[in-house]
């Protein structure tokens, strides 16, 4: 079994190191704000996106309400303009829908690239 690489040692979708996505709100499978993941992180939260109304109320309507504040997991609800690691399949199925919300690639994590080709990341990146 390989081991988890650190978040010091990952890797992002440009082979380059892993940049943090977002700790306010807090995000990652690790919950270290790095869109890293290990062999229990089922959904692959490997996408760090920058949610918008449209994702929120795609993602919402799937059955996955990122919106609502759940504080018995500390979790305050996203808005629009915030960083988020989501799963690479939901991130896809949102581009197959035509709402996907834009990516920062620096902070995506390499692994994302056994779901979602790199030129498709690339085409909805996010400026800056």
């Amino acid at each position: 079994m390989t081991p988890t690489p650190t978040a010091d040692q990952a890797l992002n979708v440009l082979g380059a190191p892993l940049h943090l996505c977002s700790c306010e709100p807090m995000t990652g499978w690790f919950r270290d704000g790095s869109c890293r993941t290990n062999g229990a992180d089922l959904g692959r939260h490997t996408v760090c996106c920058v949610v918008d109304e449209r994702f929120l109320s795609y993602t919402r309507a799937q059955g996955n309400d990122l919106s609502t504040p759940a504080p018995a997991y500390g979790f305050p609800g996203l808005r629009p303009g915030d960083h988020w690691c989501v799963c690479a399949q939901r991130w896809l199925e949102a581009y197959e829908d035509g709402v996907p919300p834009a990516v920062r690639l620096d902070a995506c994590e390499q692994s994302t690239l056994e779901v979602i080709p790199l030129e498709v990341l690339q085409a909805h990146a996010a400026e800056g």
